[in-house]
């Protein structure tokens, strides 16, 4: 056996470790995997479910944030807004939300969205509902 083998082995055992390990913690503490990393581009939203709820996660300048995809004003869908810093726009009658909490920042709507932990590990990204 050469010894780039033996490394190479070594460097996969510890990867699939360390990446077990993590989901392993990420599930024990209520988080549910939603997707990779570079699922979620720099400035970008995108939706997904999790526990039969939509959810939209934005990424702010690398920081992950996530929170209920449906606007409290008329239901509409917050990851087909714009994304400005840590404002969400709803696409359907502008109002505003903050990325990082959920609150409201400019009417129509009234009501706070629901606000999500995000946690990474390794490559994969975790949701929990706060």
């Amino acid at each position: 056996m050469s010894v780039r083998h033996i490394f190479s082995s070594y460097v996969q055992f510890i990867n699939q470790y360390h990446g077990a390990h993590g989901r392993m913690i990420a599930m024990s503490e209520g988080y549910v995997k939603v997707g990779q990393i570079g699922d979620f581009p720099t400035g970008s939203l995108k939706k997904v479910t999790l526990d039969g709820e939509d959810v939209a996660i934005g990424n702010v300048g690398g920081q992950l944030y996530a929170i209920a995809d449906k606007c409290t004003h008329r239901g509409g869908p917050l990851s087909e807004g714009e994304l400005e810093g840590t404002t969400v726009t709803c696409p359907w009658h502008g109002g505003q939300f903050d990325m990082t909490n959920g609150k409201v920042l400019q009417p129509p709507p009234m009501t706070n969205e629901a606000s999500y932990e995000v946690k990474v590990e390794a490559s994969n990204v975790f949701l929990k509902k706060k």
